[in-house]
């Protein structure tokens, strides 16, 4: 079937199919990227608990190391752990949203052409 044979809406509805797709799939990808940083940070908490108080600490910084007191790097830590918490839940909301939209689309695109046949 050549694209003029299509009908206009039912090439609106595949257009519409990969873009829910597309951000599917860009959704996705943020996700995994922080979780894969809320895992690094994870374990640089425990690492950091373990130590004493009077433990020296570095932090990178650009090309830099400084020396940060290991309290203030938890406390460092901690506040990105806590964002990255809620920019994945927000993502997941978001993965979410888009699966049902894309089903949904999917639904209709059958139903359209089933209506043709």
């Amino acid at each position: 079937m050549s694209s003029e044979k299509i009908p206009p809406a039912i090439q609106e509805q595949l257009v519409r199919i990969q873009q829910l797709q597309q951000t599917f799939q860009t959704v996705v990808a943020q996700k995994q990227q922080l979780e894969a940083e809320l895992l690094g940070v994870e374990q640089a908490l425990e690492e950091l608990e373990k130590l004493s108080e009077e433990a020296i600490v570095y932090k990178a910084v650009g090309p830099l190391l400084i020396k940060v007191s290991r309290n203030v790097m938890i406390a460092e830590l901690k506040e990105r752990k806590d964002l990255l918490d809620m920019r994945i839940s927000v993502l997941s909301k978001q993965e979410e949203r888009t699966r049902e939209k894309l089903i949904e689309a999917q639904r209709k695109l059958q139903g359209q052409i089933q209506g043709l046949t």
